[in-house]
């Protein structure tokens, strides 16, 4: 029995010993199986290897390596570690599949081949390859700062930028100060780890033709921007190609479940071009600002001379020297002079009509706040609800601010005619010329009228052209409004203001469309005005003609169109509509209406010496037809009208026929609204509202108004353009933002105004002051 039982135990121990003896030689032989696999160049890819639990790297030739979270580089400290014997904690390492399916910065290190990149940048896109699976420091922060799929892309997030800090951050490190006193978890390197080469932040753009995206058709919408943390010796070509092929073979899992289809369009390397800096408009735009800043020093030596030798006329029996005419033109850039006139403001007079400046200064404000929505939508990631929220009755006074251009057009057709009328020596000295002394009359007239306009609008057209040249270098973002090239090409149709007759994608500073207008107007109604002295029964019958010909032609252009007021076809039909001359007419014509009656209507008439002036002007008739209560109630019928023009389109939803009556009453009823306004302000009495527009205040700003005008889409373009992330739209957000620009715009357009605008303004009055008084 005794020996049995040592028999058996033998047996026992015998068994055990084998057993560990054949798992000590499996697990030898796997171990010089990995050796053998790293150590040889030759050996080619094997997908089906098997590492050691699972922790593997790929060599630069496609070979596989057992490698460690915290491992250097050397293999055989990797295998080392794997040894009989030693024990160590192990951390998973990035999946491969995974990777290539949701990275594509990881994907395109799997697309680069020898054969279509440089040595240098085929050799550093694996090298990023391998460190992103070991979980190296540094390539982690190249995968973070690189582009992932983002949320929102049905509602037109496009933006998948990454994080061009981030790539800076594995260039250069980032200073933060932290003490020892706290233990945290964060790996250690993130702030200072570097890259072992040189990387690059790229932008790629693609043009995709995803189903699965809200397409408004308005503007440009299915371009996606991919952020990415490239070596710096791959050039933009070879990014290019490497990348569409990356594409090509649908190797991400985002594009083939969005059928994206995408197709790349540029690689933008983020670095101003070598011939940036010399293009003939930033020499020019530089000249002017030096040709300023030295009138501006000239007038500041000249000016205390000139009025100091006036000081001294009283005391001297000779008459004093007249300055020449050099002299005249720097004392015109007289900062000290036109800043006071700039902020002087004045009690409004019984016979002023100081509601203008009102309604100039709140539209032009107004139109700011549009502007702010229309030129950030090429930088928005959520752009459906943006367009969704212009719907709302909430932001209808934002979506139609359009209507508000109207008002400007109606208050210049007032001021000509009424300010034409209300000279009488003109009008007399015109009906006794003979056609040529007329046509230099009207010439001088178009003369001030161009230097009042011309040097501001040049000066942005130049700066715009700049800008746009450079940030289409440097912005992250693609471009919409491209006025580095459309402002090359067709430059001379707004130096002649005749950019509105082409087409709306070719517009050079596409706001200035307005302006284009408002002055063939003013040409138009300059020679129907001159008809008038010489043949009142012409120029109304003319006149008239004029006025219904616009309206029946905005109703047979409406049918044609088959125009509705959704946003896709209103961006689509702007040549047609929008800019047209022939469509913007009416309330010009009917603001010179408003100045015929008004002006026919007066008990004297006055001989002003300023085409602009308002302040020597009698009261109207009007005030011993309309009593006061009837005046009252017309008042508050013309606010009515226009806030109800303002929320007509709350439901966008209409027939044809609907639109169109909508379209063109709508728009004649507000113009007479704000003729109303007008007419009411000049007969001294008004309402509680309108005493609002009637502030001092607006004096001021109505000055500036042409330069906000002008101004604010630059200022927000630059804002928007040089951003480093896609903006969201948030009716909160926005409302900040919007307030910003406004205070932006309004120090900038002062700065614009005494540099630009008020000088050339003086000098056009000095010119007409040389002979005698023409306006």
């Amino acid at each position: 029995m005794g020996g049995s039982i040592k028999i058996y135990l033998n047996l026992i121990i015998s068994i055990t010993s084998i057993t560990l003896l054949s798992k000590y030689l499996v697990q030898t032989e796997q171990i010089n199986e990995t050796v053998a696999v790293t150590a040889s160049p030759s050996t080619t890819t094997n997908t089906n290897l098997t590492c050691p639990n699972g922790y593997c790297n790929v060599d630069l030739d496609g070979s596989q390596s057992i490698v460690d979270d915290d491992d250097s580089t050397n293999s055989a400290n990797w295998i080392s570690k794997y040894a009989p014997g030693r024990e160590e904690q192990q951390h998973p390492v990035m999946n491969d599949g995974y990777l290539r399916q949701s990275s594509i910065i990881f994907g395109l290190t799997k697309t680069a081949t020898y054969d279509t990149l440089n040595s240098l940048c085929y050799k550093q896109m694996k090298e990023i390859e391998r460190a992103i699976l070991r979980k190296d420091v540094w390539a982690m922060k190249v995968l973070d700062a690189s582009a992932h799929k983002e949320s929102g892309f049905l509602w037109g997030h496009n933006f998948w930028l990454g994080s061009p800090r981030g790539c800076e951050a594995v260039q250069q490190p980032v200073r933060i100060t932290l003490s020892d006193m706290f233990e945290r978890t964060m790996k250690k390197g993130l702030l200072d780890s570097l890259a072992p080469f040189d990387l690059e932040y790229r932008v790629v753009y693609l043009n995709h033709n995803s189903p699965w995206q809200v397409e408004i058709k308005f503007q440009t919408e299915r371009i996606v921007h991919i952020g990415l943390c490239l070596p710096k010796s791959c050039t933009s070509p070879e990014i290019y190609n490497m990348t569409q092929s990356f594409f090509d073979n649908d190797q991400s899992e985002d594009t083939r479940m969005l059928s994206l289809h995408p197709e790349v369009i540029r690689v933008k390397d983020m670095k101003v071009s070598e011939t940036f800096f010399n293009k003939l408009s930033l020499k020019l735009v530089v000249g002017v600002l030096t040709f300023t800043f030295l009138m501006f020093a000239a007038a500041a030596v000249i000016t205390p001379l000139v009025k100091g030798d006036s000081a001294t006329v009283s005391t001297s029996t000779s008459p004093p020297d007249q300055p020449n005419g050099i002299s005249k033109f720097i004392k015109c850039f007289d900062l000290s002079d036109n800043w006071k006139f700039l902020f002087a403001t004045k009690e409004n007079q019984p016979n002023s009509i100081p509601v203008i400046n009102g309604l100039r200064s709140i539209s032009c404000l107004w139109i700011l706040l549009f502007h702010v929505m229309w030129y950030m939508y090429f930088t928005v990631d959520n752009k459906t609800f943006l367009i969704s929220y212009a719907e709302k009755i909430v932001f209808q006074y934002i979506s139609t601010a359009p209507l508000l251009v109207d008002i400007f057009f109606t208050i210049s057709g007032f001021l000509l005619t009424y300010n034409f009328l209300m000279n009488s020596k003109k009008m007399e000295e015109i009906q006794n010329n003979s056609f040529s002394s007329n046509a230099k009359v009207y010439l001088k007239m178009v003369v001030h009228r161009y230097l009042r306009l011309a040097p501001l609008y040049l000066v942005m057209i130049g700066m715009v052209e700049v800008f746009t040249s450079y940030a289409d270098d440097v912005s992250l973002f693609h471009l919409e409004d491209r006025n580095d090239q459309i402002c090359q090409k067709y430059w001379w149709r707004n130096f002649l203001f005749i950019q509105n007759m082409f087409e709306q994608k070719d517009l050079c500073l596409n706001w200035t469309w307005s302006l284009a207008c408002e002055m063939q107007f003013f040409l138009i109604t300059t020679g129907l005005l001159f008809l008038y002295t010489k043949n009142q029964t012409k120029a109304k019958l003319l006149f008239v003609a004029g006025l219904c010909g616009t309206i029946i032609w905005q109703v047979i252009i409406g049918f044609r169109l088959h125009y509705q007021l959704s946003y896709d076809v209103m961006f689509a039909t702007g040549t047609q509509i929008y800019i047209s001359p022939f469509m913007r007419v009416m309330p010009y014509f009917l603001g010179s209406a408003t100045g015929w009656y008004l002006a026919n209507n007066k008990k004297t008439s006055p001989s002003p010496t300023d085409a602009s002036s308002l302040s020597s002007s009698s009261p109207s008739n009007l005030t011993d037809v309309v009593s006061p209560l009837m005046e009252k109630c017309l008042w508050n019928l013309a606010i009515l009208i226009f806030f109800g023009c303002i929320y007509s389109t709350i439901h966008r939803a209409m027939s044809t026929l609907a639109t169109i009556c909508l379209f063109v009453g709508g728009r004649l009823a507000f113009s007479v609204a704000v003729s109303w306004m007008i007419i009411g302000s000049a007969t001294g009495r008004s309402v509680w509202w309108s005493r609002i527009l009637e502030h001092r205040i607006f004096q001021h700003v109505n000055k500036l108004s042409y330069a906000i005008y002008l101004l604010n889409p630059f200022i927000i373009n630059i804002v928007f353009s040089l951003n480093k992330q896609s903006t969201h739209a948030d009716p909160f957000i926005l409302s900040i933002i919007s307030s910003g620009f406004v205070l932006v715009t309004y120090v900038f357009s002062i700065l614009f105004y005494l540099a630009f605008e008020i000088p050339y303004s003086n000098f056009s009055i000095m010119l007409l002051k040389r002979k005698k008084k023409v306006l």
